[in-house]
């Protein structure tokens, strides 16, 4: 039985940017597996925060073969990104993880794709997961018509997705740089 389900948003304003996910796993369509999952975490040095969505043990394979990226690629998060992208498409063992990253560092945030894409938002908001296109329609509305800091935006965007998706709750854990 596959288990995932979870919602990750990240906003980039100004000098902020900060990535929130909520902590539900679910089993199957019908079970909440864990509530209390924590699905950000910094890597190198704390210098990169990422977010993970999708099957669990898929997400943490790609979790971590983009950190081992980072750290072979000095930290350069657009490097380590498309050498991992790279690494997805060409790899049959890794092609077929059900997973999805969001990666940030104060420069730069990207969204690495099931299919190996790398993916640069244009407005420096972006979500994944079965609470995204929730999470992404609330962060951008706030992010147009409020002056409230990354932070507080990709918390709020979580509350209301966990509001509306079933796979999503409000267990939530943010990290910001």
């Amino acid at each position: 039985m596959t288990m995932k389900g979870t919602t990750i948003c990240a906003v980039k304003r100004g000098d902020q940017v900060a990535i929130a996910g909520d902590g539900q796993v679910t089993m199957g369509e019908n079970t909440v597996f864990k509530s209390s999952a924590k699905k950000v975490r910094r890597l190198y040095e704390g210098k990169v925060i990422a977010g993970f969505a999708g099957a669990v043990a898929d997400a943490f394979t790609l979790c971590e073969r983009f950190e081992e990226k980072l750290t072979q690629c000095g930290g350069n998060l657009e490097r380590a990104a498309v050498n991992l992208a790279q690494e997805w498409r060409g790899d049959s063992a890794i092609r077929k993880l059900e997973s999805m990253l969001i990666v940030a560092d104060k420069n730069a945030l990207l969204v690495l794709s099931g299919n190996g894409e790398v993916i640069d938002p244009d407005d420096g908001v972006c979500a994944i997961g079965s609470g995204g296109n929730f999470a992404l329609a609330a962060a951008r509305a706030l992010v147009h018509n409020t002056s409230l800091s990354a932070e507080e935006i990709a918390v709020k965007a979580l509350e209301v997705a966990a509001s509306i998706c079933v796979f999503t709750n409000d267990h939530i854990t943010v990290e910001t740089l």
